[in-house]
């Protein structure tokens, strides 16, 4: 591999390359006291003007090799790290994050703006990204006037994605309890190590009830290190939803975005508006690629091989094979 092909976690060392010019100046252009010389049985092999020449090459040769030894050694000192190679295949391989989705499932979510319904699609869209995530742990919390956890956090997606086809409205008590919401998602990662936690806070309307207000609820999961995203889903004004009689019945849907996006942004989040089952795809598909570019930063910063043993062994090497040279091939006297 190239030098240029290596990342340097001290590349200040590098400045110690600035020692070697002064080294080949006081080796070269100024006189020694005493000049080294080789000893020879005889030379008879060496004419008198070439007596000089040779004698000088050979005499610099161990300092040479000693020079390429000290070169050896900075590039050690400089941590060289074997860069990953940016493939798919290296970069699924990293490990997961720790993700809860909270989703509201009240009545209001039986909304038919979406297709079929606001709930049914929320459920179908969000099994999609969880198809996408093999390493992660997931888990689901759900609320409406309450909240509570449907599902711990697990790599067992199959069982995930079977209790989220279960999940219908109805289970709690009326109303729409974001802060209780965000709560109970941030229980379930606060003993976590994960590097990346996060959470996916899904609803259509606006706090209306529960113990926790969302605000507080957000600040908290700040001081955890856990993100949290945001998604208002729906449109506003009067919105049909699934009937449970004869007659269609109607809602007036308003999302406070203001809230969401003030919760998002107390944990380095972003909010999201959805209006369509399409637009939520999108949103999905954005988080996903965000929460992999991130986990993958924190994978290169962790594992990347250290090279700098190989250095160091070619400099003791050089060391050696110079050691040989000056004390029994060449036999440098000083």
């Amino acid at each position: 591999m190239r030098l240029w092909e290596y990342t340097y976690q001290s590349p200040w060392m590098f400045l110690l390359l600035l020692i070697i010019p002064a080294l080949i100046y006081l080796r070269f252009w100024i006189k020694p006291k005493k000049e080294a010389t080789i000893s020879h049985s005889s030379i008879s092999s060496f004419g008198e003007q070439k007596k000089y020449s040779w004698n000088s090459i050979l005499i610099s040769i161990p300092f040479l090799i000693r020079l390429l030894a000290f070169v050896l050694i900075i590039i050690a000192l400089a941590r060289p790290q074997v860069k990953l190679d940016n493939t798919p295949d290296n970069n699924e391989s990293v490990e997961g994050i720790d993700l809860v989705i909270s989703m509201d499932i009240s009545g209001s979510m039986k909304a038919m703006d979406f297709k079929p319904t606001r709930l049914e699609a929320a459920k179908k869209i969000a099994a999609e990204f969880i198809g996408k995530r093999p390493t992660d742990r997931i888990g689901l919390v759900v609320y409406e006037g309450e909240s509570y956890t449907a599902c711990a956090l697990t790599t067992d997606h199959e069982s995930l994605l079977n209790r989220f086809s279960s999940i219908e409205t109805g289970e709690l008590v009326p109303g729409t309890a974001i802060g209780m919401g965000i709560a109970t998602a941030i229980n379930r990662l606060r003993e976590s190590e994960a590097k990346s936690k996060v959470i996916i806070l899904l609803t259509d309307g606006m706090n209306t009830m529960g113990k926790i207000h969302p605000i507080t609820a957000s600040e908290y999961a700040k001081e955890l290190g856990i993100i949290i995203y945001t998604i208002g889903i729906g449109r506003d004004g009067r919105v049909q939803t699934k009937a449970n009689g004869f007659f269609p019945s109607y809602i007036d849907s308003k999302i406070d975005e203001k809230l969401l996006k003030q919760i998002a942004s107390n944990t380095s989040g972003k909010y999201y508006r959805a209006r369509s089952n399409e637009q939520l795809e999108n949103i999905y598909t954005e988080i996903d690629k965000l929460e992999k570019s991130k986990i993958k930063t924190i994978q290169y910063q962790r594992d990347l091989p250290e090279a700098f043993y190989g250095f160091v062994i070619a400099a003791l090497l050089l060391l050696f094979i110079e050691f040989l040279l000056r004390n029994f091939i060449l036999k440098i006297n000083n």
